[in-house]
């Protein structure tokens, strides 16, 4: 999925949160990331910690990939 902005990225996340069965909750209690944090970053939030995203793209088995565009 091509992610344009957080609100593309928030949806591949919650998508693949989804596609493996776990709640936010779950979530949460396996990362030590909060609900709200997970809940803001699957909504779009741009004010979200970037560290804390990676952690929770690396725990859903997602890969981040930059490509510069010709």
């Amino acid at each position: 999925m091509k992610i344009n902005n957080m609100t593309d990225f928030g949806i591949a996340v919650r998508n693949r949160r989804k596609k493996l069965g776990y709640t936010q909750k779950y979530i949460s209690e396996f990362t030590g990331l909060s609900v709200s944090f997970i809940s803001d970053l699957e909504n779009g939030k741009s004010t979200v910690e970037i560290g804390k995203a990676f952690e929770l793209v690396k725990v859903l088995g997602l890969n981040i990939e930059l490509i510069e565009r010709g």
